[in-house]
């Protein structure tokens, strides 16, 4: 049976075991979707990138959760590029051909990677504060208390996720989510997932704290989300969070709750991007199993 090389990248930090942990396989040519799935469910991290050749972009990447294929990942990108540049990538501007259309990716001579994300789509969304916060397993003042400039949305620079301001960090904290109930939520407001936020952050440099919850794609909560991250900035750069003075560079926290804290940089200007570090865990390899069409005809 034969093997590929996989690793497990931290990305979103440079401390290990910290961060949002990303599945990378560097080349994944020759492997089919079932086999990558497998893989995926294998290794049983939020998500698993990819890599593959391309004739429209210097890389393609695809994206898997353990249980289903995604269009756009933040955190399993800025693994992959961290990777590549321990492996002698140099630095500069790079392409990658993802489900939604092919990104820039820049990598700084630090290690930072920074990836340009699909221009922002956002839409306002009317499913009562109430049924938000019992989902979430928060107060429904902590919610209204945050409503009067930043309403309730969809926002999406890859992927669609519905934006929640909240009031305190302890109402944050101490959410206690219904799985199931945010499922209901997501499919209802064609979302991947809710990404809940307030401004009263852990760090004093930090803009915001964030949480993410996606059980509908296999996710009950993630560490740090790049793509969640940058729908998140353009979410607050659509509704003047800042009035007048947007900040040239955000710094969203993320991760504490679940012990694997991470920092997310965004920046919006003409495009949203979303940058980080990351750091190689694990450096191994993987059996793979034999493709699903092999296993009907051994039948």
């Amino acid at each position: 049976m034969d093997t590929v090389r996989a690793l497990q990248v931290d990305a979103f930090t440079d401390e290990p075991l910290t961060g949002n942990p990303a599945g990378v396989v560097p080349d994944a040519d020759g492997l089919s979707e079932y086999q990558m799935q497998a893989i995926a469910n294998e290794l049983a991290l939020s998500e698993t990138a990819f890599l593959h050749a391309s004739e429209a972009a210097d890389y393609r990447v695809r994206y898997f959760t353990p249980t289903q294929e995604v269009d756009l990942c933040g955190h399993a990108t800025i693994g992959s590029f961290a990777h590549l540049s321990d492996e002698g990538l140099e630095p500069g501007r790079t392409t990658l051909e993802t489900n939604v259309g092919v990104l820039e990716i820049d990598v700084g001579a630090d290690g930072t990677v920074w990836m340009t994300q699909d221009a922002p789509t956002i839409r306002e969304v009317d499913v009562g504060y109430d049924r938000v916060a019992n989902a979430l397993g928060v107060d429904q003042a902590a919610l209204e208390g945050a409503s009067a400039d930043l309403p309730l949305a969809v926002s999406s620079t890859g992927l669609p996720f519905l934006i929640v301001p909240i009031t305190y960090l302890s109402d944050l904290g101490s959410a206690e989510p219904d799985l199931r109930a945010i499922e209901d939520l997501t499919d209802d407001v064609d979302a991947t997932g809710v990404y809940c936020f307030t401004f009263d952050a852990l760090e004093p440099e930090s803009t915001l704290h964030g949480r993410m919850f996606a059980p509908g794609a296999g996710v009950p909560e993630d560490p740090v989300t790049g793509t969640a991250s940058g729908a998140a900035g353009a979410y607050l750069d659509r509704f003047g969070a800042f009035d007048d003075d947007f900040p040239d560079e955000l710094r969203l926290e993320q991760g504490h709750y679940v012990d694997r804290p991470g920092i997310v940089r965004v920046r919006v200007g003409s495009a949203v991007q979303v940058g980080g570090r990351g750091v190689t865990v694990l450096d191994g390899s993987i059996l793979v199993p034999e493709d699903e069409d092999d296993e009907i005809l051994e039948a």
